[in-house]
């Protein structure tokens, strides 16, 4: 007990060219403060600073925003970091005394205490080295994904000044293409606009040559990892990667209600005396609800066991965008199940049964959530797969003393 008290808890607010810090023990006790800049001197001197306790833990607000270079140098020390939710250490400093000011040292401060009084809800990272791969991989693909989102717009601007009566509708590359050159102006202006489309419709070949390879690798690098996400109607190497890369460790989530409450695919209960009402959740992470909305279209556009579960949702009276948001709540419980899987390959009791068909067959959308279920929200009739286990109740190794 004596060594689990010496374990001093350091909260961190990173910024850009400064990060301040705040440590206190397991009982709370005020240890040190600390303002420290971001360069290599500066970073150097907080780390020997800091290794006055050998039992240490950092909590880095923002560790995957923000404070991700500072908790990626801290893992390659061998530090270990806990990743401290703004969100969460923002209601510590507003709860806190102090009139919820902001300051780096009242952030820090909140931090901190944060990470003690939830340690056990707290994710640790770790350096994993193919998911970060997989990060690196996913953010270049969105990045070059809008880079061509903003050129195919430039495209159609300029098209639509070249040729008479403009152009109704976006088109694609090779539609572009064949406009392009059936098109000769004579008028400077004219010239002027086809060669500014022209360098344009260049760009977004270079970018589709570029995006076409880095799918290639991405597929490579998912295959790689032992998922099988990609069975999933809907789910391709970009979403795959970017669903491993922001998941990290899946039993992090101790049921499929939490994983959608995560990815922001569970209504919100707003219901008021005798009043039962759901409304649509803002809240998650947005990238995997778009990964989620990306699949949910895919197979409304093909014939899968997801697009019959839309219909039955229209048959049963919801409107299209709120079947749409049943079925990627469906599909936020079969991505878990499918991560659950993965992760426990020789498990029985997480193996995809008969509603493990690709994509959209798993225990209904609000099912769980809502106190009335209608027959559409109800379980198909199929057999079902008995609920997942929880995670073994372990002590978290945030504050477990090292031997």
């Amino acid at each position: 007990m004596d060594a689990a008290r010496d374990v001093v808890v350091i909260g961190v607010d990173p910024h850009k060219r400064s990060v301040t810090i705040e440590a206190r023990d397991a009982r709370e006790v005020l240890r040190a403060t600390g303002w420290f800049p971001t360069t290599t001197t500066g970073y150097r001197a907080m780390l020997r600073y800091c290794r006055q306790w050998p039992r240490r833990v950092w909590a880095v607000e923002g560790a995957g925003g923000v404070g991700r270079p500072l908790a990626q140098r801290l893992l390659a020390e061998g530090e270990r970091v806990l990743d401290v939710p703004a969100k969460l250490s923002a209601r510590v400093r507003v709860l806190d005394k102090g009139q919820g000011r902001k300051t780096d040292a009242t952030d820090a401060h909140a931090v901190v205490m944060a990470a003690l009084r939830d340690r056990n809800q707290l994710r640790e990272l770790s350096l994993t080295e193919d998911l970060v791969v997989l990060r690196l991989l996913a953010d270049r693909r969105d990045e070059l994904s809008r880079s061509r989102a903003q050129g195919l717009n430039r495209l159609h601007r300029l098209m639509t000044e070249l040729v008479p009566g403009g152009i109704p509708v976006k088109k694609s590359v090779p539609q572009y293409q064949t406009i392009l050159a059936g098109v000769r102006p004579r008028e400077p202006i004219g010239r002027t606009v086809r060669r500014l489309a022209a360098d344009q419709l260049a760009d977004l070949v270079r970018l589709d040559v570029r995006l076409k390879a880095l799918k290639a690798e991405l597929k490579q690098a998912v295959l790689a990892s032992g998922s099988h996400l990609m069975d999933l109607h809907g789910i391709g190497p970009a979403g795959a990667a970017r669903i491993l890369a922001d998941v990290g460790d899946v039993r992090r989530f101790p049921d499929r209600n939490h994983f959608a409450s995560w990815t922001g695919t569970a209504p919100l209960d707003a219901s008021s005396g005798a009043q039962i009402r759901h409304r649509l959740s803002r809240a998650g992470n947005r990238r995997m609800n778009h990964v989620l909305y990306i699949a949910a279209f895919v197979q409304l556009r093909h014939d899968t066991p997801g697009r019959a579960y839309y219909r039955r949702k229209l048959a049963a009276g919801k409107t299209p965008m709120e079947a749409m948001r049943c079925l990627k709540r469906r599909l936020s419980d079969a991505v878990y199940r499918q991560l659950r899987t993965d992760s426990q390959p020789n498990d029985p009791a997480v193996e995809a049964g008969s509603g493990g068909h690709s994509g959209a067959t798993l225990p209904s959308s609000a099912a769980d959530l809502t106190p009335h279920i209608g027959t559409s929200d109800q379980p198909q009739p199929e057999p079902a797969p008995t609920t997942l286990p929880g995670p073994r109740p372990t002590r978290h190794p945030s504050l477990t003393p090292r031997s």
